[in-house]
């Protein structure tokens, strides 16, 4: 099961922050909509792996059915894939954060081709979606990726955020995005984090100031009706 949290409640506190407001724009266009998967790499969801996280096992049939959902609306899935490289050494403090024992096997399990490097076996990745490699948490972090211009050139103004870590990748991707000009909307059951507290936790502060929240359930049924939902 994803995340034991009570998305109405969250949405209310959310919205009483807001002024009342529950969401910021009335409808999403699919065809400049991009459903954005983060890391849901092999690294992170298989036991033992070097970043596990044992939530984001249980979220992978949200995302394949928001990814079906985005494709048969005439939207974009974009899926972001944490990699590692020999140009690492550029980003020191990262590397002194995790410590001796845990930066060799890190940087060495998410290089390009290793097996924590690869999609998840049961994630739903089709021919026409867009993969994109990037070397931070950010994918619109400065020289992270090319995610910025491939929107661009898609047309793409609205973000759909899944995946993992709620509280790193998703989140700082979220950040970037809104202060990029992007709608950001996080899908709070198909992100996962290491405990329901810090995932309520980063979805409460990116729903007051970043992104609106909406369940994969909402976010479906708006796409397939091609009309506006008002958070439960």
């Amino acid at each position: 099961m994803p995340h034991k949290i009570d998305h109405a409640a969250l949405v209310e506190r959310v919205a009483q922050r807001r002024g009342g407001m529950r969401r910021t724009f009335e409808r999403f266009d699919p065809a400049r909509t991009a459903h954005v998967v983060v890391d849901m790499q092999n690294g992170f969801l298989e036991e033992g792996a070097p970043v596990e996280v044992p939530e984001a096992r249980s979220i992978v049939g949200n995302i394949n059915r928001l990814s079906r959902a985005v494709r048969q609306s005439g939207g974009t899935n974009v899926f972001l894939r944490y990699t590692t490289s020999d140009l690492d050494g550029e980003w020191s403090v990262f590397g002194r954060r995790m410590g001796d024992e845990l930066t060799p096997r890190h940087k060495a399990g998410f290089m390009p081709g290793a097996h924590y490097h690869q999609f998840w076996p049961e994630l739903d990745v089709a021919p026409d979606d867009l993969v994109i490699d990037k070397a931070r948490f950010s994918g619109l972090c400065a020289n992270a990726s090319t995610m910025h211009e491939d929107l661009q050139a898609l047309g793409i103004d609205t973000l759909l955020i899944s995946g993992t870590l709620t509280n790193c990748c998703c989140e700082t991707t979220a950040r970037d995005a809104m202060q990029m000009n992007y709608k950001v909307n996080v899908v709070t059951d198909a992100n996962a984090a290491l405990s329901d507290a810090e995932h309520e936790m980063t979805l409460f502060t990116l729903g007051f100031i970043f992104a609106d929240l909406f369940t994969t359930d909402e976010l479906v049924a708006e796409l397939a009706g091609q009309r506006a939902i008002e958070p439960a």
